[in-house]
């Protein structure tokens, strides 16, 4: 998930769309994060508390309560890796399994592994959208190759400190299917880490969304 932010390009007027999702991937994996508290929360009452950590390029979610279970994403040059290790066993998740949800949240392991970021050919949609009073680029990213939940996704990023503020994605009918929503954001070891992030699975008979789930970054010691 979008953790840290990198310093936003000033510099470049009109940078691609490709160049801000750059930004965002080098945001994640230039931060160490050691050992950071936090949970998966529903609205149902669903709590799953989980260390974070982040290191070499691997953020790793370990989640103590039972059943047990480990997911790591290894933040490549040209891609994203995730594994996960519970009862059965260490496993690379097949994407045929991406949409399969966490733990039973609205937040599944596409959501996680975040390929979205390194799809290729985004387009800014718009360079001058206000989100919660932020000013945000709006960047477009098409599915290169199919597989997995999402057809296109549409990311929210923030000028000011490269954050990634929201995100929208659709399937291939197409029909709205999930939106992250970044409610808060703290600051630690000099970046900016999310604090409190709502995630809506969206039926897509009905188009409604779902009650959230939050993921939640307890402050930092």
């Amino acid at each position: 998930m979008p953790f840290a932010s990198a310093s936003a390009q000033g510099s470049t007027p009109k940078p691609t769309g490709d160049g801000i999702l750059e930004m965002v991937r080098m945001s994640q994996a230039t931060q160490d994060l050691d050992q950071l508290k936090g949970q998966l929360r529903t609205k149902g009452g669903l709590t799953h508390p989980f260390t974070l950590t982040m290191a070499d390029k691997v953020i790793r979610f370990v989640f103590p309560s039972p059943p047990k279970e480990t997911i790591s994403l290894d933040l490549k040059e040209t891609s994203s890796t995730l594994t996960r290790v519970n009862a059965s066993g260490k496993v690379e998740m097949p994407a045929a399994l991406y949409a399969q949800p966490v733990l039973g949240t609205a937040i599944n392991y596409e959501d996680l592994a975040m390929r979205f970021l390194y799809w290729p050919n985004a387009k800014v949609m718009d360079e001058n959208a206000l989100l919660a009073g932020f000013k945000c680029w709006v960047v477009r990213v098409q599915n290169p190759d199919g597989r997995g939940p999402y057809q296109w996704v549409d990311l929210w990023v923030s000028k000011s400190n490269g954050a990634m503020l929201k995100m929208e994605a659709w399937d291939k009918s197409p029909r709205k299917v999930k939106q992250f929503l970044v409610r808060s954001g703290q600051r630690y070891q000099g970046a900016f880490i999310l604090k409190q992030m709502r995630v809506y699975a969206y039926d897509p008979a009905t188009g409604k969304a779902g009650d959230p789930t939050y993921l939640e970054i307890d402050d930092p010691d």
